[in-house]
């Protein structure tokens, strides 16, 4: 019977020292993500980017690089 409360105790005590701490609660994010952006087509590649990369064709209509918008105009 003695072995057996010797081994309750080793065990609580291994048990103990492997919770180690209590658990913190997680921290607030700081960041919040970005807003998604508006996608834009360019009409010579169909490739999709956000409006904010595209460049202005003469015309107004959106391009991914100057080499399309001088060939779309």
């Amino acid at each position: 019977m003695k072995y057996l409360v010797l081994l309750a105790v080793i065990l609580a005590v291994v048990w103990y020292v492997r919770q180690g701490r209590p658990p913190q609660p997680p921290r607030p994010r700081t960041e919040s993500p970005p807003p998604p952006q508006d996608m834009v087509q360019c009409p010579v590649c169909s490739v999709h980017l956000p409006r904010t990369d595209a460049l202005a064709g003469p015309d107004g209509r959106l391009y991914c690089c100057a080499e399309h918008r001088s060939q779309g105009a």
